[in-house]
């Protein structure tokens, strides 16, 4: 390339350049009258498909035509640009007397755009590629059975530019795509050659050209395996798992398509496709599984605004649900109800993008990082789990050819859309109304550990569907003797996880199970059960209130813990110690006992008051702050719940009697005296 352009002179080459995209522009339009002869049956076939004496069926039109319209349309599109930049180059020439200002015209045309949206679009030929076998077999099979189809497939017209008509068939039609999606890197080439280094379109179509090629490797890729994808070296990357997921970037949510395959990580920008189209992927990053690192954290701290915005979104949700429904036998009409089904979608995407609160975040050797949200912290380990048993193995990274990786993804994918509630019908033995989970207790822990348990529930999310237990005292056997309350619609089935906390470290996922949730096996007393959760088994009790749900408006303020008499507040929990002080006390013990002075030593005021304000309001928040607030800060929120009591935690008629036991220098002597104190066991 570098010989050709210094054998010739700058205005040399845009002369040849020129030409070669007037000889592109002829050759599109040939092209799309090729397209427009192919498609002239199709609205026929169409029509007749809904007759009682149809040529073709509805499915067979859709497969000999199959993606032959988006072709059409996008170079019409590149022609129509094309066009309309060399007719104003050719006005400027007019103008331009001097041979300066003509070669000045020239190097101003500039059309490296129009070509590298024509190669982005390539992914189309893909579709049309990998059902044109499908196409021709349906011709013929068709020319063969039906003599109304072999008249029309075997006498197709095209007028060319001089008016003279040239007749082909349906399959000679049909070839014509693959035909061209071969000379496309041609063209380019050619195109490249003849236009200098340091013109604005070089960069482009360098890019374009590098794009096409990569697609023309990809037509000829095997696909005897539908999840494999084949390597230059000979191997063959293998798909394991694909789902939706949120990607933030800068601060920004977007819903992305990501792939695992046995050496990498694709993240992919999904394009859902309308009815006869075929979905499209864009290249959004990746990442080698060779030494990638993973940590996952809970991120329940959002800005006030976005935690008002989904909760205005979750009760718009509730409210247009409840129309629908009530709205079974069509009274307002097939085009309300259709348009009220695509809003709900629309908003249960939006809080699908938004709302997860479980972060991955991926960071790999060469610097690397990206950060993943997840709705479900089940879903999160079964990803984690997946990357984790291939990072184990010796992975040979292989540098992945990007063009050909993305546009196998609609052929290699093995989930089609995001999972969504609103789309799926509606089920008679989903439950709706409150789900009750008492944790009890976990045995079967290999080491003594720090252990909470995560419960999450499915259905609509127009309420909390994740909770989780304090964290338990270093123990191997931990007991919670918790209740988790769920509002529920919807719901089907319930995750349950076992979680060990460490300090420094990432938590570590023990165990997760699945529990199938039907309302002839749930009642509103309580049922207790054993579950099973890789080797550490967790006891709890279920119990189910069937009921009319309320929109979820603001939440629920609990009523307040301080400045409340303690046995109130542990009646109104159901419990004997109330959740704050078990709580404070079992954190302190988890990692303050190396503390000095840990109950004298205070913490600082904002973050007891956060806190204080935290246990008041919502005990789930409270709890998850508990675990990274400054170890001090709770053993102060502690003594501070303490002194705000209205009555002492030692009654003063008491404190006498009880100080003097204490002070007994006899241990048989205490125990003697600790009994005739009133109020104690």
């Amino acid at each position: 390339m570098d010989h050709s352009q210094t054998s010739c002179t700058r205005e040399e080459m845009l002369e040849k350049k020129l030409a070669v995209l007037r000889g592109i522009l002829e050759s599109e339009e040939v092209y799309l009258r090729e397209l427009d002869a192919l498609l002239t049956p199709m609205k026929a076939l169409r029509a007749s498909a809904g007759t009682s004496q149809p040529v073709l069926s509805s499915q067979q039109v859709q497969t000999v035509f199959y993606q032959v319209p988006e072709l059409r349309d996008v170079h019409q599109s590149f022609f129509s640009g094309l066009k309309a930049r060399l007719n104003a180059h050719s006005q400027a020439e007019e103008m331009s007397s001097a041979q300066e200002m003509v070669m000045c015209s020239n190097y101003k045309l500039e059309v490296g755009d129009l070509f590298l949206k024509m190669v982005n679009s390539l992914g189309l030929y893909g579709g049309f590629i990998e059902n044109y076998e499908k196409a021709v077999e349906v011709v013929r099979k068709c020319t063969q059975s039906n003599s109304r189809f072999r008249t029309l497939a075997e006498s197709m017209y095209i007028n060319g530019a001089d008016k003279v008509r040239t007749t082909y068939t349906l399959e000679a039609l049909l070839y014509k795509p693959l035909d061209r999606v071969t000379k496309t890197t041609l063209v380019l080439r050619d195109l490249l050659k003849t236009t200098p280094v340091e013109h604005k379109d070089h960069a482009a179509l360098q890019e374009a050209l590098r794009l096409s090629q990569s697609f023309l490797s990809g037509v000829n890729e095997s696909s005897q395996s539908k999840r494999e994808v084949k390597l230059t070296h000979g191997m063959r990357r293998q798909l394991m798992r694909d789902g939706f997921v949120v990607d933030e970037s800068e601060g920004v949510r977007s819903l992305r398509h990501l792939f695992l395959y046995t050496d990498l990580l694709l993240c992919t920008r999904f394009k859902h496709a309308g009815r006869g189209k075929q979905d499209q992927y864009r290249f959004s990053w990746y990442l080698p599984l060779a030494g990638l690192r993973l940590r996952w954290v809970t991120d329940h701290e959002r800005p006030p605004d976005t935690t008002v915005r989904l909760q205005t979104l979750r009760t718009k949700m509730f409210l247009l649900r409840q129309q629908l429904h009530q709205n079974v036998k069509g009274t307002r009409g097939l085009t309300w109800t259709a348009r009220s089904r695509k809003k709900l979608e629309q908003m249960e995407l939006l809080l699908l993008t938004h709302s997860p609160v479980y972060r991955l975040d991926l960071h790999s050797p060469s610097g690397k990082s990206h950060t993943l949200f997840f709705s479900s912290l089940y879903i999160l380990e079964e990803w984690r789990d997946s990357i984790h048993k291939l990072t184990a193995e010796n992975i040979e990274t292989i540098p992945p050819d990007l063009l050909t990786l993305t546009s196998a993804c609609v052929k290699l994918r093995m989930t089609q859309q995001p999972h969504l509630h609103c789309s799926e019908a509606e089920d008679e033995t989903s439950l709706c109304g409150t789900v009750s989970v008492a944790i009890h207790s976990a045995s079967g822990l290999q080491e003594p550990a720090c252990v909470y348990v995560c419960v999450e529930v499915n259905g609509y999310g127009f309420y909390d569907q994740q909770a989780q237990t304090h964290s338990s005292v270093r123990s191997l056997n931990p007991h919670w003797d918790q209740e988790l309350s769920f509002q529920v619609d919807g719901a089907q089935k319930m995750m349950v996880l076992c979680v060990s906390q460490s300090n420094g470290q990432d938590d570590t996922v023990l165990g997760k199970t699945t529990v199938q949730l039907e309302s002839k096996s749930l009642s509103s007393r309580w049922r207790r059960q054993t579950l099973q959760l890789g080797q550490v088994e967790v006891t709890l009790s279920l119990k189910y209130c069937p009921h009319q749900l309320e929109a979820p408006g603001s939440p629920v303020q609990q009523p307040p813990v301080f400045c409340v008499p303690i046995e109130k507040v542990a009646q109104q929990e159901g419990v004997l110690v109330p959740h704050l002080v078990r709580c404070c006390v079992e954190e302190v013990e988890r990692r303050g006992m190396d503390e000095v002075g840990i109950y004298r030593i205070s913490g600082t005021a904002t973050d007891i008051s956060s806190l204080k304000a935290a246990f008041n309001s919502n005990l789930r928040e409270a709890v998850t702050r508990l675990r990274s607030a400054e170890v001090n800060a709770v053993s102060g929120v502690l003594k501070l719940y303490f002194r705000e009591l209205p009555e002492p935690l030692i009654p003063t008629d008491l404190f006498q009697s009880l100080a003097k036991t204490l002070g007994s220098p006899s241990p048989s002597n205490f125990l003697t005296s600790l009994s005739t104190v009133p109020g104690t066991p």
